[in-house]
């Protein structure tokens, strides 16, 4: 295999176990090369570090697949990084049958993203080095979870930038393309050809059912950003008595209208709008909850973004504090990245003030155990939710 020799002066990344090797970290390559090839990665003093495959037309021009110099990457390496993957899910999820079955980088298989519904498996290829070996991977899935059928969810962007084709489809056999899964009790239907992603966030499945000590036969529900309605069917499954669920799109409602009757659930308002709209039309209507849940989408999409995200963040999270009763709870997300947690927590603090509300934390915590995270990368770590008690300051 080819050689990548990095510089001497760069931060210890790979070695602290980073994924990545960037354009920036390499001094020279000796040998020929071609795009998805496998090469070893040396430092600047002729000691080997790894294994992984190359790219040079990425910003990311390795990413690692190994740093055991005995590991012979050819299928049978595949096949049991795959099996590694799904053992992981089984033993910390038990009974598992519809997960994050391999979550990319975090399952030592950068560039490949499976998800599990039931019998059917959504895949996307992130990376040219994994869309080399396909074949691999699919003998892979086969073997480890013998599928009804897998399909594709290539049509993303991050793929044009490794130089590869938008897809979509059937990879192997056919079925639905609408499952029915079940999570904590609850069921959905999830779309893994038109769904957003791969069709369902597994990440919050422990912050869905971290809502059940807040919830008794009494208790009111708001669920603004509800999507297709996670949060509030796990509200339903605890015994609320009544649950607000708004999300700006009719397509959305209309999907957890229908998670909601596929659970025997009556007891919600859908409400299609604008959250921010809705948060600050309830304060004015002097409207409250026993509990407010607030989960957007990502706001910042990158660095530049941040500001603008957190102001973003702040409006709802003030406006969902002023709607929260006395005592009741405020739970909160976000998704973004690039907003760090503590820039969260400050942004929380910031509303608190400003709503006068006490606030005791009393739940915090990031994706899933099908989300695992390698604590030398930093990019895994995007998801943050808490869970607050909400007092007034008088």
């Amino acid at each position: 295999m080819a050689k990548v020799i990095l510089k001497r002066q760069r931060k210890k990344r790979l070695e602290q176990g980073h994924p990545w090797i960037f354009q920036s970290e390499v001094d020279r390559i000796e040998g020929d090369i071609t795009p998805g090839d496998f090469v070893d990665v040396y430092n600047h003093q002729g000691y080997w570090l790894a294994k992984g495959y190359i790219n040079p037309a990425s910003q990311i021009i390795v990413r690692v697949l190994t740093q055991n110099p005995d590991d012979e990457l050819d299928e049978r390496f595949f096949i049991e990084r795959i099996r590694q993957a799904w053992a992981y899910r089984e033993r910390m999820i038990p009974g598992v049958r519809s997960c994050r079955a391999i979550y990319g980088e975090a399952d030592f298989l950068p560039g490949l993203i499976v998800d599990k519904y039931e019998d059917v498996l959504a895949v996307q290829i992130l990376a040219l080095g994994m869309e080399k070996r396909k074949d691999w991977i699919l003998r892979g899935l086969l073997d480890v979870f013998a599928p009804r059928a897998i399909y594709l969810r290539n049509d993303v962007y991050v793929r044009e930038l490794e130089g590869l084709e938008q897809e979509k489809g059937f990879w192997y056999g056919e079925a639905e393309t609408e499952i029915e899964i079940e999570e904590n009790g609850v069921k959905y239907m999830v779309d893994i050809e038109g769904g957003q992603k791969t069709g369902f966030f597994f990440d919050q499945r422990q912050n869905r059912a971290a809502l059940r000590p807040l919830i008794g036969p009494e208790t009111t529900v708001l669920d603004c950003f509800t999507h297709t309605g996670s949060f509030t069917l796990n509200a339903c499954l605890y015994g609320a008595k009544h649950v607000t669920a708004v999300d700006i799109s009719e397509h959305a409602i209309e999907t957890a209208k229908r998670n909601a009757a596929l659970n025997g659930f009556s007891n919600v308002d859908f409400v299609v709008a604008n959250a921010f709209d809705y948060l600050r039309e309830s304060v004015r209507a002097g409207k409250q909850w026993d509990v407010v849940i607030i989960d957007p989408p990502a706001f910042a999409k990158s660095a530049h973004a941040v500001p603008k995200a957190l102001r973003g963040y702040k409006d709802i999270n003030l406006n969902g504090l002023k709607l929260v009763k006395d005592g009741g709870f405020f739970v909160t997300s976000s998704c973004s990245y690039h907003v760090r947690p503590h820039m969260f927590e400050e942004m929380v603090a910031d509303a608190a003030f400003d709503a006068k509300k006490v606030l005791r934390q009393v739940y915090w915590n990031g994706a899933g155990y099908d989300h695992p995270k390698l604590l030398a990368a930093d990019e895994g770590d995007y998801l943050k939710f808490a869970i607050y008690e909400v007092h007034s300051r008088r």
